[in-house]
């Protein structure tokens, strides 16, 4: 029941967090740039099941590495970020697969929070509420960068540096959550929490913190499925969230 109440800690704080940010990529069409992202973490998740440390701890690096690149590549390429994922993440996958064991395959791509620890479980709580202060901080700012780039720079906002940040918030999230969802469906942690709120929401309030209560609900209820049925944490986190988005389709139709 403690190693249960752990994981549940931990994938609602990365749940939450992971809607919330979701739903700030969501407006800047970059849903999609988590899944690369998940996939780039590969390589430190197969030395983390390697070696037996955390496999945050190893995903970090490698995702921090490849948002720094995309950031330098954007700068000087001006291609667009999600044509600059797609080369850094294959990168990253192509390294994973020439060194993970295949019976930690599954692991690595679907995520198991089983494990989670105390010290985990603490580090990954603070992490989250920096992470959502730090989202929160900057999120009208990128907003306003999404609209309008040159706006945003007579308002004398500093663009690369909101992008920098912007981005680090991503690497986090991602790494974080490799623990619950692996890194195959990290996309789907952030994008569909988001898209639910979205069909739901009727203001930008509404819709951002609509996000982190959809994330916080269906890694609630993913993780209890868990505890139930004995299938793998992440796919039922997304499977429960999808259910909500397909609901929030129908309440679409009905509410005014």
């Amino acid at each position: 029941m403690e190693q249960f109440l752990l994981s549940l800690i931990a994938g609602i704080f990365i749940g939450g967090v992971a809607g919330y940010l979701g739903t700030l990529m969501l407006s800047r069409k970059m849903s999609l740039v988590a899944g690369p992202l998940g996939h780039l973490t590969l390589p430190g998740i197969a030395l983390a099941l390697l070696y037996g440390f955390d496999v945050s701890l190893g995903a970090f690096p490698f995702v921090i590495l490849g948002i720094l690149l995309i950031w330098l590549f954007e700068i000087r390429t001006k291609l667009p970020i999600e044509a600059l994922t797609a080369i850094v993440f294959a990168s990253g996958v192509a390294i994973a697969f020439l060194f993970l064991p295949i019976e930690k395959a599954e692991t690595a791509l679907v995520g198991d929070i089983s494990k989670i620890g105390f010290l985990d479980t603490l580090i990954t709580c603070i992490l989250s509420i920096f992470l959502f202060l730090l989202i929160k901080k900057i999120y009208f700012k990128i907003t306003l960068i999404n609209i309008s780039e040159d706006l945003a720079k007579t308002e004398g906002i500093n663009v690369k540096k909101y992008n920098l940040l912007y981005l680090f918030s991503i690497a986090i999230i991602v790494a974080l959550g490799v623990k619950i969802v692996g890194g195959l469906l990290t996309a789907a942690l952030v994008a569909i929490p988001a898209a639910t709120a979205r069909n739901l929401s009727r203001n930008l309030l509404q819709f951002s913190l609509g996000g982190a209560f959809w994330g916080v609900l269906s890694s609630f209820l993913g993780i209890l499925l868990f505890k139930i049925t004995g299938f793998p944490a992440g796919p039922l986190i997304i499977i429960v969230s999808t259910f909500f988005f397909l609901i929030s389709l129908i309440f679409k139709r009905i509410l005014p």
